[in-house]
């Protein structure tokens, strides 16, 4: 069999298209809920909201005038989603969030469940690229008369976003091959669409190989828009 017939033999080619549409929209509106919950998380851990101030002259309960409960809450939110696998994440979300859910679209499901787990990793990113940055930026910011978030929307984190940036787009790389995985729970990922043809031609090599090159055209796509940004933003220095 020709490879022109194992792609394009009873149009088999719309399996690939269609793994490739749906890898793309998981990684989007996966990588769109990262963001949003590392920013949240990422501020929530470096705030300094610490609500039993008053018991610090308390003998026993001194130590919980340190107690941070933002802080806390979101740190342990990072342990977790870092220290478990992104598969079992996955299943969790589709066999028991939505076990009982009729008709939730897998894309859904995967959706959240890798937005979730980027979430922590776009927190560590965010966090280390805030805190990374001269505290003389935000004292020199308060002194102005800037509130906390003031300071943080116009000074800090436009700072920070520049630093974070080439870890940010390497995340959303490792996001992109993560959805490989989507096959777990029946979504149609480019490697489920090359195991589709796989089983209709009993050929492996080419249709894994297809799957790789995309990937591979995909992730180098996103690097040189990255490095193109890089770029732009060093000359806007």
């Amino acid at each position: 069999m020709s490879v022109w017939e194992i792609f394009f033999g009873n149009n088999r080619y719309q399996y690939m298209l269609e793994g490739l549409k749906f890898s793309l929209l998981v990684t989007a509106f996966a990588a769109v809920i990262g963001i949003i919950i590392g920013l949240v998380v990422a501020l929530l851990r470096i705030t300094e909201f610490k609500p039993f101030k008053f018991l610090k002259e308390k003998k026993y309960l001194g130590r919980l005038a340190d107690f941070n409960p933002f802080s806390f809450v979101a740190t342990i939110y990072v342990d977790i989603i870092r220290g478990t696998p992104s598969v079992v994440q996955l299943m969790i979300m589709h066999t028991v969030i939505f076990g009982s859910v009729k008709n939730v679209p897998k894309l859904v499901v995967a959706g959240l469940a890798f937005g979730i787990n980027s979430g922590a990793y776009v927190a560590e990113i965010i966090r280390a690229g805030i805190q990374g940055l001269d505290k003389g930026q935000m004292e020199a910011a308060r002194s102005l008369g800037m509130s906390y978030s003031m300071a943080m929307y116009y000074i800090i984190i436009p700072q920070a976003i520049k630093n974070i940036l080439p870890a940010l787009v390497s995340e959303f790389i490792i996001l992109l091959k993560e959805t490989s995985i989507v096959g777990f729970i029946g979504g149609m990922d480019l490697l489920r669409s090359a195991n589709i043809i796989i089983s209709q031609t009993y050929r492996a090599f080419e249709p894994l190989m297809a799957v790789a090159l995309i990937y591979l055209i995909l992730t180098g796509i996103f690097t040189k828009i990255m490095r193109i940004v890089e770029r732009r933003m060093r000359v806007s220095d």
